[in-house]
């Protein structure tokens, strides 16, 4: 009983210590892989969209493709969402891709089908204030930090913060409305770096209402060295 009592206790100290050492300067990057034509994703949906309300969380949901031919083509799927998940299955030693699948920090991965789960990875793989130090200011993002060995590649990310809701017609949630939030619509690659302050100009906004964020991160499906709302 007092070991469990004790791990208990060491449970929670951690919980709290990670949940304090993320911040909304430097948020814990959750994203989730979902296709609407697949039956088990809309619980893990609903995880992402509610922790997507804590500032020190950037949630983005990327839709991926291969559920397509069953029925339902997914209304924001793109191939290159499927494949940046193919970098994370080679990344993270899996034979195959899944839905719902969510990827924290670039350095682990959970189903998501409970919230439990995925709020421990959090905990178990928060980076905290660390990695490099991301500004964006004057149409420009700068990253300045210690050296790297190899260089990382730094990334603009344009998503949809609202709750759209989509009506599926056919498949597996055939005859279901589901809610999407912060849907990816963009990811492009701004360039390389490897310690040295550098500088690299961000393409103009449009009028969309899209949001922006920037992600640092070693290698394709590599962790995630730093984070930021643009």
């Amino acid at each position: 009983m007092i070991s469990h009592i004790a791990a208990a206790a060491a449970a929670l100290a951690l919980h709290a210590s990670g949940a304090r050492a993320a911040d909304a300067a430097h948020p814990t990057v959750v994203e989730l892989f979902q296709s609407q034509g697949c039956s088990s994703c809309p619980p893990a949906n609903a995880n992402v969209i509610a922790l997507s309300a804590r500032p020190d969380i950037l949630a983005l949901s990327f839709q991926v493709t291969y559920w397509d031919q069953l029925g339902w083509k997914d209304t924001f799927g793109s191939p290159e969402n499927t494949a940046r998940q193919w970098d994370y299955a080679r990344a993270l030693r899996h034979d195959n891709v899944w839905t719902p699948q969510v990827v924290v920090n670039g350095r682990t991965d959970v189903v998501g089908v409970r919230k439990g789960e995925i709020e421990q990875a959090i905990v178990r793989v928060d980076r905290g204030a660390s990695g490099p130090a991301v500004t964006v200011a004057g149409g420009r993002v700068t990253i300045a930090g210690a050296a790297l060995a190899r260089p990382a590649g730094v990334w603009l990310v344009r998503y949809d913060p609202n709750v759209v809701q989509v009506p599926i017609r056919r498949g597996e949630n055939g005859g279901l409305t589901l809610p999407h939030k912060n849907v990816v619509r963009s990811l492009t690659r701004l360039g390389d770096w490897s310690g040295p302050a550098r500088s690299y100009p961000l393409p103009a906004p449009d009028a969309s209402g899209l949001k922006s964020a920037i992600l640092v991160q070693a290698g394709p499906g590599g962790p995630i060295l730093a984070a930021a709302r643009a």
